[in-house]
């Protein structure tokens, strides 16, 4: 399993360059809803598929969503906005 560190490190050498401004939203987003790596890069990657950017408030209100619902893993994480018609995924 990778880290959110490994993964940011990742999207870089894809050609993604986030602000440190950025980088330190989705640390705080980690923390502020205690989710999980996996979680978190979950949320990342449905941020940037369907805003095509990194939006903080989108990626916030997502965590959010997916924390408060106990949703813990990525498998889950996509059958849950799929079934909420959340994000056309």
């Amino acid at each position: 399993m990778r880290t959110v560190e490994e993964y940011l490190h990742d999207l870089q050498g894809k050609g993604f360059h986030f602000q440190e401004d950025v980088t330190g939203f989705i640390y705080f987003g980690k923390h502020y809803t205690n989710a999980s790596d996996e979680i978190i890069i979950t949320v990342i990657e449905l941020t940037l598929k369907t805003q095509k950017s990194f939006d903080g408030s989108f990626y916030l209100s997502l965590l959010e969503t997916l924390t408060a619902n106990k949703i813990n893993t990525r498998v889950a994480a996509l059958l849950y906005v799929k079934e909420k018609q959340l994000l056309a995924v």
